[in-house]
């Protein structure tokens, strides 16, 4: 039984306040207890395994907050969508009521969705941790974009090279987040329920350098060359931002738990598929 419940608001979403209230006035009639969360960079979410289930109200980018906030402690995200279409705020927000309905009576669905961990190392050290739900992006922090990466994978085969990478960035994509960043790289669209991660090259020098989609159980191991000069980055879900120093090296791997999302199924995906790119039309 749902006895909590939080939602992430949009404050930058006038409608996304006024929809979080009609919500709190609904689950106020359950007797459901909640709590309002309305993201800043530099605000922690209060967040337990006390709670039931997280609203998201805003778009994108506020499902991405709320799913590397909640999804670890196993919590589904309601997304609520405020703002144009969106691949996975796919609930419209006039029409969460019967959605929810749905959910408390447990005939909503949920689709289960990859996420990935990543953490930074530094002479052997470990200083920096984060999870995504869309990308991890490897790029230059400055005006001179081209950035030199050695990649390998690791997996049950072993440690494969793949080479050098001379480029404006690296993007290692989800499913999830095939139809963002990587999309617009000229990577591949991939079904969200599908167990994979894209390595996808931005503007690579070498024409051959094109992207590639490896099994979720490979980790992979992007490596800042020691000749690099200009600043990299590896930033998450375009939200957070780790600096990094010739040297560094990355490791992004499936994370040990998935992003719950709430009546985000393949037909919603696909739906959003073709409005976005005008299939058909």
């Amino acid at each position: 039984m749902l006895k909590k419940v939080l939602l992430f608001v949009n404050p930058h979403k006038d409608l996304a306040s006024i929809t979080a209230l009609e919500i709190a006035e609904k689950l106020s009639e359950r007797d459901i207890a909640y709590r309002f969360f309305s993201f800043k960079d530099t605000e922690k979410a209060p967040v337990d395994d006390a709670y039931g289930l997280a609203f998201s109200l805003g778009g994108d980018g506020t499902v991405l907050y709320a799913a590397r906030t909640v999804s670890a402690l196993g919590i589904p995200v309601f997304p609520v969508n405020m703002g144009t279409l969106g691949f996975i705020a796919s609930i419209p927000h006039d029409g969460w009521t019967p959605v929810f309905d749905r959910f408390l009576a447990g005939d909503a669905g949920i689709s289960k969705r990859l996420m990935l961990e990543a953490r930074v190392e530094r002479r052997g050290v470990v200083i920096e941790r984060g999870s995504c739900l869309n990308d991890a992006v490897v790029s230059s922090s400055g005006a001179a974009k081209l950035v030199r990466l050695r990649v390998k994978t690791s997996g049950e085969s072993g440690e494969i090279s793949l080479g050098c990478y001379r480029s404006d960035g690296l993007i290692i994509a989800t499913p999830t987040g095939s139809t963002a960043y990587s999309a617009a790289a000229n990577g591949p669209i991939i079904d969200p329920e599908i167990e994979a991660v894209i390595i996808n090259p931005i503007c690579p020098f070498t024409l051959s350098n094109r992207p590639l989609a490896l099994p979720s159980t490979e980790a992979i191991i992007i490596e800042v060359e020691e000749e690099q000069r200009s600043g990299v980055l590896l930033s998450l879900d375009g939200q957070m931002t780790m600096p990094l120093a010739p040297g560094d090296t990355i490791f992004v791997q499936k994370a040990p738990y998935y992003a719950a999302l709430v009546a985000a199924g393949r037909q919603n995906f696909y739906r959003a598929l073709r409005a976005k790119l005008a299939w058909g039309g």
